[in-house]
């Protein structure tokens, strides 16, 4: 059993080399690819995608899998080999239904379509993205075809990003948060707009990159082991563990831009540098959940780097960099406007309290363009009836409308929004539950130390990587399912204080 054991490892390795590989071309792509190289990036792409979906669904790994089999089951769940090979039986039996051919030919058009959008999207020029957008959605559906059996459509497709959940149960969760959520929403936007012109000023780009440095660094991002580079749409991507790497881009006239997805995406690279170091190239390495994933950039982003705590440490500093731009700013006026709830435009910029209407927005989308009720010329226009409907605002164009995010233009199409409001109930309750072990950490947040936090989240959910699945890791952390009480709780709390309510 340990030969074969050892084998298993070998090939996995192998395996995670070429995707890491493939990784590094895709973040080249996305950061410093001269455009001219997109036509031969999309196949250098699909070659190493297709050569490691041949060697995942090689019958010698299954049969591996089968003879560990036994050796598995006669070990505790939680044990190191027993939960590699639970984890490569799923990922392998998932993936046997994906011909290599099909993967390479996704890969390929992913490659094209994102180039271009990148050039489409400041042109608002939706027309020169739909017959790319069209093709992804028929390959979303190729996709979704090789696993039959299903409930809707999406259901393998949100399965990929959250294992285990399904149309039905993200549509009962998020019309639960909707019920609660919509009259919050109601309540502080028929109030007086708060001000946040503080924050809408010139801040020169150099000077944001660098406080915002300072900033991750600050919260435990790991710099011997990542780097900030920028790009159209913020990402992390991690190749390895000891190399994680976060993305950003920069508005000179808005500093919560730069200043907040850093933060994000830091909160994603946290929790891939936390993974334990012996999963590397493993199946185990990485995030368990997109679901997961977002907790912890939403719960670095929001619950920690909009407190009022935090910034009472960081904005003196700020202050210091931006002297003219914040003269006369008070840390109450500050706060209040990084926290400023409004019905906006862009997801990525959106506040807490309304983040949640864009991505349900979204999945009601994908779910309609993968049942055929919605056909991809006609989203435009349904974007801006329902943008209307649900935030009371029209998109002037389709640059800040429907071609406003990568995921559509640069992946498939289902399973890709749910995550992020997923992330936003599950970081509630970690946080929660951080507390209840540590109470002093908002105490240590005032003093710039971050320290325990980090560790609680690297012990209790970073270290883990894909070792338990979301539902299994919110058991083990919270002691509980999956509730939406603790971020509920969270959100009056924090925006009852704020506008009064």
């Amino acid at each position: 059993m340990e030969k074969k054991l050892e084998e298993l490892k070998t090939r996995l390795l192998e395996i995670g080399d070429l995707n890491s590989a493939g990784a590094v071309l895709a973040w080249d792509q996305m950061t410093y690819m001269p455009p001219g190289g997109a036509p031969a990036r999309g196949r250098q792409m699909a070659s190493l995608a297709k050569l490691a979906q041949e060697k995942l669904i090689d019958p010698a790994l299954g049969r591996l899998l089968d003879d560990l089999q036994p050796y598995a089951e006669g070990m505790p769940y939680d044990d190191d080999d027993a939960s590699l090979i639970r984890v490569t039986r799923r990922d392998f039996e998932r993936a046997t239904k994906v011909p290599p051919e099909f993967l390479a030919r996704f890969n390929a058009h992913s490659s094209e379509a994102y180039m271009v959008w990148a050039a489409a999207r400041p042109a608002n020029d939706f027309a020169k993205v739909l017959p790319y957008l069209e093709k992804t959605l028929d390959l979303s559906r190729e996709l979704a075809n090789y696993f039959p059996g299903y409930e809707h459509i999406a259901d393998p497709l949100i399965d990929f990003a959250d294992y285990g959940m399904k149309a039905a149960s993200v549509r009962t969760l998020f019309a639960d948060l909707r019920a609660r959520q919509v009259p919050l929403v109601q309540a502080i936007t028929s109030q007086e707009e708060a001000d946040d012109s503080c924050i809408r000023k010139h801040f020169p780009e150099q000077e944001q990159l660098k406080f915002c440095e300072e900033v991750v660094r600050q919260i435990g991002y790991d710099f011997e082991r990542g780097r900030i580079d920028k790009t159209h749409h913020p990402f992390t991507i991690a190749f390895a563990v000891g190399d994680v790497r976060i993305t950003t881009r920069v508005q000179e006239e808005f500093l919560g831009e730069c200043l907040f997805s850093n933060i994000h995406e830091a909160g994603h690279a946290l929790y891939e540098q936390g993974c334990d170091p012996k999963y590397d190239g493993t199946p185990l390495q990485g995030g368990t959940s997109a679901g997961v994933h977002e907790s912890q950039s939403r719960l670095w982003e929001n619950v920690v780097g909009r407190s009022r705590g935090f910034w009472e440490f960081f904005f003196p500093k700020l202050q210091q960099v931006f002297p003219e731009q914040l003269k006369g700013v008070s840390l109450e006026a500050f706060h209040r406007a990084a926290n400023k709830v409004e019905r906006s435009l862009i997801r990525t910029d959106a506040d807490e309290v309304t983040y949640n209407l864009h991505v349900m927005l979204r999945f009601e989308f994908e779910l309609a363009m993968l049942e055929g009720s919605l056909a991809v010329r006609d989203l435009p226009a349904a974007w801006r009836e329902r943008f209307k409907a649900d935030l009371g605002i029209e998109p002037p164009d389709d640059k800040d409308g429907c071609m406003q995010d990568i995921h559509w233009y640069a992946g498939n199409i289902g399973g890709v929004f749910q995550g992020y409001t997923l992330g936003n109930v599950m970081g509630a309750q970690f946080f929660d539950a951080a507390l209840q072990a540590h109470p002093g950490i908002p105490d240590e947040i005032r003093q710039g130390k971050f320290d325990t936090l980090h560790n609680w989240l690297k012990e209790n959910i970073y270290r883990h990587g894909r070792k338990f699945t979301a539902p299994e890791l919110v058991q083990n952390v919270t002691g509980g399912e999956v509730s939406i009480e603790p971020y509920i709780k969270y959100l009056r709390a924090k925006y009852g204080e704020l506008y009064q309510l």
